[in-house]
């Protein structure tokens, strides 16, 4: 053994004599991570956030949150001798300056978009596959306000440079809070330090979404990063996964090496969207001005279905006790993202209630066998992809050459119409495939073989099914054995006995949500003793 290997050993017998974290240390090393693509989506959003905190520390050295106005006198030649502020001038000069300095921009900008896209995707499979369900409720609370806090730190990003598109999404935000009943007035005037545009909003909104959000953010992030350490992971079911084992990889080295190669995959592509993919060109747009607003105007993808939503609410204005209510901003601006998310972060409960479900769940759900739960995930998205598409009419329109008016109505009828025509056909295509994997679990897969009897029977020869499936349809026969089965049964006695536990407004909202009599059990499970492997 060599000097500095044993020099090494006495270092680290040190200092675990003074701090005893060696056992700490080897289990967890030994922590055991499922093995599943579909939960890198909230890695991605992880590694974009460190992405977007190491090129947002690069341009903050560098921009100058002022409005105060200048004469541009840098490398882009069609801007020179333009007056406009501090901020913008500085975000030209890093722009054609700085070296460097579009391509941190850009990255920058990508990784954001990348850092909502994640999580909303992470969202989904969290939805779709019931991972919200007890006792992982309060990780999916922070993973909506972590998009709300998204969506406000991006907005607040791309409105700082103060050229004409970020300064006409300002005067919109501007008009929605002037929009708050009685105290608008007051409360556009505290946030904006004046009537609009003010000279106080971008110093403080560079504070807000360098300092403020970010470090919201972090923290969210850290305790929901604790929280999965601490309820161990969710699993999809397979051979050896249980309600109580976790199968995977080992945190050291398997884990740690695919983690941290995966970190450079993200960190590559964001930077080849930097480099090759031009996004936000804000001299294009020149300075903001007032007076002025650019054609084509779209806000970034996450905040499209808010600028849809504004532009189908029809102009709407009451007037109570001089009070005026402008129903065409409170309405599509705060009341509609008020319902949207206070729902999303409510529907882990509202299911519990309405199921009588509160056990331990740890291993996840196919889509296909909650089919209520699918059919109202993609109803909701179908109504947000009408408002994202609402957002974008005027260039469909001059694309298409189309009326504006014709589009309008269009998405107005289709927001109520497609949604609900959305539920019933994902909720028949959820029900078909179970009952298509029931066929095949009771009578095998189809072979091509026909075989004719004496009696002149032609028969086809049908072969085993390759793995039993009938456990999960949960949705389709109440034969299967397990805590579903044992509920259709309890719930079968309850009946005879004359106790219908289906009365009342209670069992009319469970019927929407699972099959009447298939409820899943309601006993609570034994404290888990998670084994790894």
């Amino acid at each position: 053994m060599s000097v500095t290997a044993t020099t090494s050993r006495k270092a680290l017998r040190a200092v675990d004599d003074r701090l005893g974290g060696a056992s700490w240390l080897r289990a967890t090393m030994n922590k055991v991570f499922p093995d599943h693509w579909s939960f890198m989506l909230g890695e991605i959003a992880l590694y974009s956030f460190i992405i977007l905190l190491l090129t947002g520390t690069f341009l903050s050295l560098f921009f100058d949150a002022s409005v105060q106005r200048v004469v541009y006198h840098g490398s882009y030649i069609p801007l020179r001798g333009v007056e406009m502020t501090q901020a913008y001038e500085s975000t030209l000069r890093i722009t054609f300056d700085i070296r460097g300095g579009l391509l941190i921009r850009q990255i920058h900008h990508w990784a954001a978009l990348l850092f909502l896209s994640s999580i909303v995707v992470h969202l989904m499979r969290v939805f779709f596959t019931g991972a919200f369900r007890k006792p992982r409720e309060t990780n999916w609370l922070i993973g909506v306000t972590l998009l709300v806090l998204g969506i406000l730190e991006g907005f607040a990003g791309y409105s700082l440079p103060d050229d004409l598109l970020s300064g006409t999404g300002l005067r919109i935000a501007f008009s929605i809070v002037e929009a708050i009943p009685i105290v608008g007035t007051w409360a556009g005037f505290l946030l904006f330090g004046s009537n609009f545009p003010g000279e106080a909003f971008i110093p403080r909104l560079f504070v807000v979404h360098i300092l403020l959000i970010p470090g919201v953010i972090l923290a969210l992030i850290t305790f929901h990063l604790l929280m999965i350490w601490r309820q161990k992971h969710t699993d999809f079911p397979g051979p050896g996964k249980t309600e109580h084992t976790v199968v995977g990889s080992r945190l050291w080295p398997t884990y740690v090496l695919k983690g941290g190669g995966f970190f450079f995959v993200v960190f590559a592509m964001s930077a080849a969207l930097g480099g090759l993919a031009q996004i936000n060109p804000i001299w294009l747009y020149g300075p903001y001005n007032p007076a002025h607003v650019s054609a084509g105007s779209q806000p970034d993808w996450y905040m499209g279905f808010l600028d849809g939503a504004l532009r189908l609410m029809p102009n709407w204005e009451t007037n109570v006790l001089g009070h005026t209510l402008s129903w065409n901003l409170l309405v599509p601006a705060l009341v509609l993202p008020g319902i949207i998310f206070t729902l999303l972060a409510l529907y882990p409960f509202l299911e519990a209630f309405v199921t009588r479900d509160h056990a331990h769940h740890n291993l996840l759900d196919r889509p296909r066998n909650r089919p209520n739960r699918t059919a109202i995930g993609a109803m909701s998205l179908s109504f947000y992809v009408v408002l994202l598409l609402a957002g974008g009419n005027d260039i469909l329109a001059t694309t298409f050459h189309l009326s504006i008016q014709q589009l309008i109505w269009t998405f107005r009828i289709a927001l109520f119409v497609v949604p609900p025509i959305v539920y019933y056909v994902t909720k028949r295509l959820c029900i078909a495939l179970q009952r298509s994997e029931s066929e095949v679990d009771h009578h095998g897969v189809e072979t091509g073989v026909i075989l004719r009897s004496p009696d002149g029977e032609y028969t086809e020869v049908h072969a085993p099914a390759p793995t039993p499936k009938v456990p999960e349809l949960v949705a389709v026969s109440g034969s299967e054995s397990g805590p579903a089965s044992r509920a259709v049964a309890r719930e079968g006695r309850r009946r005879r006995n004359g106790h219908n536990g289906d009365g009342g407004v209670l069992g009319r909202v469970g019927g929407f949500f699972f099959e009447r009599g298939k409820r899943q059990s309601a006993d609570p499970e034994p404290p888990r003793t998670l084994t790894r492997r």
